[in-house]
């Protein structure tokens, strides 16, 4: 069994197994360079050489094609699925009574807490997070009914807080759309709750839901237009800079994104930077893990976006991410230098850093489409001892 996204030439060099590449080849009738293409992903098979090559490694030919399967009968009963359902409206009866806010902030605290610190965060908000977003949205639509001031607002910062966290889990579970209601739904709670700092929260949220999207210049616009109203905005002094410096980020990433280097590297060091300064250490407010780390954590993505590799190894060799309050955020910083090294062909390092993340965080490892494009490249192009390994890491993910 393989991972429906495997390419063609990775499904071949998956069956092919221990046989030798020039053995298979001379059967088949094409030559071993050929065949070595096909599977680098160079060169495409024709359909001949396509079945020719099914029959001999003894599968069916649509096995080597590179299909997501159809949608079977137990996709509902998934988690992304449950969440989905929660979301749009399925939960407890109308009549039953709403849980009491507080209970639902200290779940959704640590709801967050585990999404942003544990390795086996999928699998864990797989357990909690249908009925949590079921009962918080039972519970907003009570308080919003009721009479209780403070309850309602209770509810409705919980609310805000969780859809934030719901915005993060089904964009990384390939669910795009309802991410993008779910950073509705927690700028509408915020704004009822009157809450500033849970404001910019949601707008920080919308920003990288345009990112993911592909509007970087729309997330741009948004980013700085919030950061504007968070100067302005009646919160402590500490919150307003590490909030205004993370939609500032935002901003920086949209220019990235749009191959604006030299205004992304401005953004970063005129405003991004001095807000660092203001907050000092790395804090989480609003759980944007905002610091003088993310700052320089953004220098390294800007330099590796811009196929910088040298500048971005240097940058991350500077960088120490034990003080960061987000196992998300080590896991991206570990995978831009593996993605480095990859664009310097030193595959070993790749592997080395690709097997230090499979350690501190499997389940993201297998679900980050850059890691499992990493592991295939190593497969590919390393020599055979890395290649073997990256093989046996393939396996582990899911990928083969």
């Amino acid at each position: 069994m393989v991972a429906a996204d495997l390419p063609i030439g990775d499904r071949i060099r998956h069956y092919r197994g221990g046989r030798r590449q020039d053995t298979v080849a001379g059967l088949v009738g094409i030559s071993p360079d050929y065949l070595s293409q096909i599977e680098r992903g160079v060169r495409m098979p024709s359909l001949p050489i396509l079945y020719a090559l099914a029959r001999e490694l003894g599968v069916p030919a649509a096995a080597l094609l590179s299909e997501q399967p159809p949608a079977d009968e137990g996709a509902a009963d998934t988690a992304e699925a449950a969440v989905g359902r929660a979301l749009l409206g399925y939960g407890p009866a109308r009549s039953s009574a709403p849980a009491a806010g507080a209970d639902l902030r200290d779940r959704v605290d640590v709801a967050w807490r585990s999404w942003q610190t544990s390795g086996t965060r999928f699998t864990e908000a797989a357990g909690t997070l249908p009925a949590l977003v079921a009962d918080v949205e039972h519970a907003t639509r009570a308080a919003r009914a009721g009479t209780d001031a403070v309850e309602r607002r209770v509810v409705l910062r919980a609310a805000a807080d969780l859809y934030c966290l719901l915005r993060s889990y089904l964009r990384r579970t390939g669910r795009v759309d309802l991410g993008t209601l779910a950073a509705d739904r927690a700028m509408r709670a915020a704004e009822d709750a009157d809450d500033p700092l849970r404001i910019a929260a949601a707008q920080w949220n919308l920003g990288h839901v345009l990112l993911a999207a592909g509007q970087p210049a729309e997330a741009e616009e948004l980013a700085l237009r919030a950061a504007e109203q968070v100067a302005a905005a009646q919160i402590a002094e500490m919150e307003r800079a590490a909030m205004g410096g993370a939609l500032q980020l935002v901003a920086v990433v949209g220019a990235a994104r749009r191959r604006r280097w030299w205004e992304a590297r401005e953004r970063l060091r005129e405003h991004a930077a001095p807000a660092a300064r203001q907050v000092s250490d790395d804090t989480n407010v609003a759980r944007t893990v905002f610091g003088p780390t993310n700052v320089a954590l953004h220098a390294l993505s800007i330099d590796m976006e811009a196929g910088e590799t040298s500048e971005a190894l240097h940058t991350a060799n500077a960088i120490d991410t034990s003080s960061i309050p987000s196992l998300e955020r080590e896991f991206t910083f570990g995978l831009e230098v593996a993605s480095c090294h990859s664009q310097r062909r030193d595959d070993a390092a790749v592997l080395l850093a690709l097997l230090g993340l499979e350690a501190v965080a499997p389940e993201d490892l297998a679900r980050t489409p850059l890691a499992r494009q990493l592991v295939l490249t190593v497969i590919r192009r390393a020599r055979a001892m890395h290649a073997r390994q990256a093989e046996q890491l393939a396996e582990r993910i899911g990928l083969v």
